[in-house]
């Protein structure tokens, strides 16, 4: 059975309204190397496929790119808005060594994704993980980022952050439904802020996958845990000489309730590298979701400066 058959049955039966028939994505795949081998980055797609304006939505550690679907939808009138699963995530495959889970190959991934995508340049929003990801890409001589959003990252990941995300990454348990997955969901997520019910039923519906014996589990490699274990004692994480060598527009966003971006890394990030402009959302830790009008609106502004009426 199709992928989006599967996802509206499953959205049906869970009590998420799917959403209409023509706001569904297309659903691709593409191949990327890994050093052991091909693995299959998945990634939904929204928009006009044609559009030369292309904006990629990567999520964060735990998450898939169908937390986006909001935004997608909001931005799909100005861009060709693709939103990938992180290989070991969501419909992509695993890696075979758990040590390659990390922003190496995951800028080398987003590197074939574009070129698949046949642009010479995009624009990125990165939440989390997908922050440090666009960081590490946009840094680059000759990056193909020409303006970036960072939502709830920065330059210095703190340890506090990190030990409380390391506390359930990797350890979720098998669900018995969809509502027992969507109590987990909501408890390991709390600082996303106040969602509604069919929001957070929409995370749920994505972020997990039936298993063969009944039930569900989280869709993503529990290995992914493992290099960020490796890190717990290293302290805060200081990603500076990064940030310092981006050159395109940036806004960065924090949740203002964030255990990792503080607001003094934020107030540097507006006077160091690219100067990013700077937004802070209430009500809400790591990360914002973008799941409103109201939060879209903002993103959409800076992103679409310039742009022809």
């Amino acid at each position: 059975m199709a992928t989006g058959v599967i996802d509206r049955l499953r959205a049906w039966f869970g009590g998420a309204p799917p959403a209409p028939r023509d706001a569904q994505p297309r659903l691709h795949r593409v191949q990327c190397a890994n050093p052991k081998g091909l693995h299959h980055m998945a990634y939904a797609e929204w928009g006009d496929p044609a559009n030369p304006r292309v904006l990629l939505c990567v999520h964060g550690l735990t998450r898939v790119g169908r937390d986006f679907d909001f935004l997608a939808q909001q931005l799909a009138r100005h861009y060709r808005v693709v939103c990938p699963d992180v290989v070991g995530r969501g419909r992509s495959d695993w890696l075979p060594d758990a040590a390659n889970y990390g922003v190496p190959q995951y800028v080398g991934d987003m590197v074939t994704l574009i070129a698949r995508l046949g642009v010479e340049e995009v624009h990125w929003f990165g939440t989390s993980m997908g922050g440090l990801i666009g960081m590490a890409l946009a840094a680059l001589p000759q990056s193909p980022i020409t303006r970036m959003v960072l939502n709830d990252v920065g330059p210095v990941v703190t340890s506090v952050s990190l030990r409380r995300i390391a506390e359930y990454v990797g350890k979720a348990p098998k669900f018995a439904s969809l509502d027992e997955a969507d109590r987990y969901i909501r408890t390991v997520s709390a600082p996303f802020g106040p969602l509604t019910d069919a929001q957070w039923r929409h995370l749920t519906v994505h972020s997990t996958r039936p298993i063969t014996d009944g039930g569900f589990e989280m869709g993503y490699d529990p290995d992914i845990a493992k290099p960020m274990q490796a890190m717990l004692f290293l302290g805060d994480i200081e990603l500076w000489n990064l940030y310092e060598a981006i050159r395109c527009p940036t806004l960065c966003v924090r949740g203002a309730e964030s255990d990792l971006l503080t607001r003094d890394t934020l107030a540097q990030m507006a006077a160091r590298g690219p100067k990013a402009r700077t937004l802070e959302i209430a009500g809400v830790g790591h990360a914002p979701m973008f799941m409103d009008t109201a939060q879209t609106a903002q993103i959409e502004q800076f992103l679409t400066e310039g742009f022809a009426a």
